[in-house]
């Protein structure tokens, strides 16, 4: 984009959707009235975290073959290209969430099961957002380290 690097631009809104996606996944699992609020919107946060991903890293994979072999943005670029497994995993977590809270009702399952079912997406939420959260706070470290030194 005239002459800069797209990249340093598009991950603002990965480092925007990220906690946005994982915050609306965990809230979505384990609060009953964020949920009623957030409905569709936490798998279309996720939906679009998966589309920024890809394309954030693709500018990313071009800035560094302007800039070289250089361990430190090596090092950030490795940790940027694990982020689209979180990302579809949020995506994922937060469509079944969406599913399961808004269709659980007509399901012919005795109550201990649909309780269950809610736990177990409740853990599988948090554990997701929590990766996705570790991995967002690595690569941004790295980067940052790349770009400034350290």
């Amino acid at each position: 984009m005239n002459g800069l690097p797209l990249h340093p631009l598009l991950v603002h809104a990965v480092i925007a959707l990220v906690p946005i996606a994982a915050l609306a996944v965990v809230l979505h699992a384990l609060w009953p009235a964020a949920r009623r609020r957030l409905g569709v919107v936490t798998p279309l946060v996720g939906a679009a975290l998966v589309i920024a991903v890809p394309i954030t890293v693709a500018a990313g994979q071009d800035l560094q073959r302007q800039l070289g072999p250089i361990p430190a943005v090596q090092r950030h670029a490795g940790f940027g290209e694990m982020l689209l497994p979180w990302a579809i995993a949020l995506f994922l977590v937060g469509a079944l969430e969406w599913g399961w809270y808004r269709w659980r009702g007509r399901l012919q399952m005795v109550p201990r099961g649909k309780a269950l079912v809610s736990v177990v997406i409740g853990v599988v939420a948090v554990i997701t957002a929590g990766g996705a959260m570790v991995l967002l706070v690595l690569i941004g470290d790295s980067g940052a380290r790349a770009v400034w030194g350290g």
